[in-house]
């Protein structure tokens, strides 16, 4: 018997012309598109489908439209007969997927999801003035030297580890200084590539103070329901359901690290999930998880076509 996790993406798997194939095959798809517009006062579908990509790269963007595209493939499927607490066991998200997979969870509505993720991509864009924060990819070390060699570097400034995404794929952010005296601490340790990452603010470290603070007050203003299924927290590695705790979750998560690897590893190990199942844009997670957990079958639906084979499955 498949035991599943349906699992939603980041930052990074964005890209122009993101949920234009759904929107041009499934009514629901458009509804949300045009539910997230409406929500927001901004036309984010155009943006999603026509780009310019610089535009839909603003993380106060990018945000909103990779859970509206993960919420439309949820509506679709939901459409077609599925429904995530029959087929579920637990749902996770990486950074702003954990909004997306509550949002698909019945946590949050769609609409205050969509908000609550451009305020998110507002607060966090302004925690830090550009050119001061920095983030860097290190490939082919364990966490624990990263997180080492990042303490090391700190020398009064910040850095810390944002995102444990697989084995050998950490990603640290703080000041940009401390950020450059981690690279070279972790090129001598041995990485393999140490590449500073294109982005505009340091994620997901204690730069990000300001950014929690602004969720902290948005979360307070939003009616948070307890999801159909456990969310798998990124900060915990553990599920969780109280809709109190999740709001709390939320908050730490801004400045927390995003622990992928063990949230992962906990849903194969403890969880007992059998197949992961990514739900929206690109097929980031769909990767790490080959790198995290390699006997786990993995499955990512983003198109018209995956929505076809997987129903197919489900149904066989």
């Amino acid at each position: 018997m498949t035991k599943r996790a349906f699992t939603f993406p980041g930052q990074g798997s964005q890209a122009v012309g993101m949920g234009k194939d759904l929107a041009d095959a499934y009514q629901e798809a458009r509804n949300v598109f045009a539910e997230v517009d409406d929500a927001l006062g901004q036309k984010l579908s155009a943006i999603m489908f026509e780009g310019p990509d610089e535009t839909l790269r603003l993380t106060e963007n990018a945000q909103p439209a990779l859970m509206a595209v993960s919420v439309a493939v949820t509506r679709v499927l939901e459409s077609r007969g599925f429904s995530l607490k029959d087929n579920a066991a637990y749902v996770a998200g990486h950074s702003l997927g954990e909004y997306s997979a509550l949002a698909a969870a019945g946590a949050f509505s769609l609409a205050d999801a969509a908000r609550l993720l451009k305020i998110r991509g507002q607060a966090m864009q302004q925690a830090v003035p550009v050119g001061q924060g920095a983030m860097a990819a290190i490939l082919g070390l364990d966490l624990e030297t990263v997180l080492r060699a990042a303490n090391d570097a700190e020398d009064g400034e910040v850095c810390g580890v944002a995102n444990d995404n697989a084995p050998g794929q950490v990603v640290i952010s703080g000041h940009v200084g401390a950020v450059n005296r981690a690279i070279e601490l972790l090129k001598a340790a041995g990485a393999k590539r140490a590449l500073p990452l294109p982005v505009s603010a340091p994620f997901h470290c204690a730069l990000m103070r300001p950014a929690a603070d602004a969720m902290e007050h948005a979360l307070n203003q939003v009616t948070v329901n307890a999801p159909v299924v456990p969310v798998v927290a990124n900060v915990l590695a553990k599920p969780i359901t109280d809709p109190e705790e999740i709001k709390k979750r939320l908050v730490e998560q801004v400045t927390g690290m995003v622990r992928w690897t063990e949230c992962v590893g906990w849903l194969v190990q403890d969880g007992g999930v059998t197949q992961l199942v990514e739900l929206g844009s690109g097929k980031v997670l769909s990767g790490l998880a080959k790198r995290i957990a390699p006997e786990t079958a993995t499955v990512s639906i983003g198109t018209p076509a995956d929505v076809d084979a997987f129903l197919a499955d489900l149904g066989a």
